[in-house]
């Protein structure tokens, strides 16, 4: 952005409420780990801890994304919308994959990395990131850094591979794009998963869904967006345009309703995404806050639009 653009952006972040945070704390629902611990092939699941933060089990193998454990994302950093995290992490079961998306203090989380570090196989990220991962004291052994189309096989059954976003990393005002970010695809024998970390629309959704769709679900971000800033995060009608890039078959909107990144209503994401899912006929999956889904062979899953409810609460 511009300099007048930073003046304006940061004068709204001061002064302009716009209901950006809930009256009260949002629902959440204790996690039930039976799933996620399931070991049997032929499934998929998913628990939403909030943000980007998911716990996947695919075919069963155990998959965190960008964890963050911490009430705040930084020492100065908002504060979740659900008060604390739906699970106590120290009862975490062995992790096979943490996979990051890149190095903003809301998708890469010190306190969560080495919380993790003795129960995670394999720590999968950018370029560059994995040198923060070692200062923190993850072993070398344990990393895998990939490059935009580079790919890892955790074994001969499940393959990861970094694939383009439109975004940029760093976390101090010294380290602008010094490390790489990525969205990630996600194949096993049985099921392909698209993670999009953070990005703003751009062809290479369509790129990708060419090269690896079609999506039995893609996990796409939708929120923190502000015209602003519109090349680093979309819409949430762009989201469901990314989704139908991708081939994807069900689409779970990420990056919404737990911490106060933008200038929109904190409930805003949803009504738009929704309203542009039902116009292109796309099935969303939008759990609250430590609930599991499980995606059924055709992707089906109805939305609990939990999220009204909790605005008429607010409101009232």
């Amino acid at each position: 952005m511009t300099f007048k653009k930073h003046v304006s952006s940061t004068w709204q972040f001061l002064f302009n409420k716009n209901n950006r945070t809930p009256d009260m704390k949002l629902p959440v629902m204790p996690v039930d780990l039976s799933h996620f611990k399931n070991p049997g092939r032929h499934q998929l699941n998913s628990t939403w801890l909030g943000h980007s933060s998911l716990m996947i089990n695919i075919d069963g193998y155990r998959i965190l994304t960008d964890p963050v454990f911490e009430k705040k994302i930084s020492l100065i950093g908002p504060t979740r919308f659900n008060g604390k995290l739906p699970i106590d992490p120290i009862t975490l079961p062995d992790i096979d994959l943490v996979i990051i998306s890149h190095d903003h203090y809301d998708h890469l989380n010190k306190y969560a990395i080495q919380l993790l570090k003795n129960i995670t196989k394999k720590f999968v990220t950018p370029l560059g990131v994995g040198n923060r991962l070692t200062a923190w004291g993850i072993p070398d052994d344990k990393i895998i850094e990939l490059d935009w189309w580079e790919s890892y096989e955790f074994d001969e059954h499940l393959k990861i591979t970094a694939t383009p976003a439109q975004h940029f990393s760093g976390r101090t005002l010294g380290d602008r794009n010094k490390t790489l970010w990525a969205s990630w695809v996600i194949v096993s024998p049985d099921h392909t998963l698209f993670f999009s970390g953070d990005s703003g629309y751009f062809d290479k959704f369509k790129t990708i869904g060419d090269a690896y769709g079609p999506f039995d679900i893609t996990f796409i971000e939708c929120g923190a967006y502000n015209k602003l800033w519109h090349k680093v995060h979309m819409f949430p009608e762009e989201t469901v345009q990314a989704h139908m890039d991708l081939k994807g078959k069900l689409l779970h909107p990420i990056h919404w309703g737990t911490f106060n990144l933008s200038l929109h209503p904190w409930y805003e994401p949803m009504q738009r995404l929704t309203e542009a899912a039902r116009s292109n006929q796309i099935p969303i999956a939008t759990p609250m806050v430590g609930e599991t889904i499980v995606i059924d062979a055709q992707g089906q899953l109805q939305d609990s639009r939990w999220w009204e409810k909790a605005l008429g609460e607010c409101t009232q």
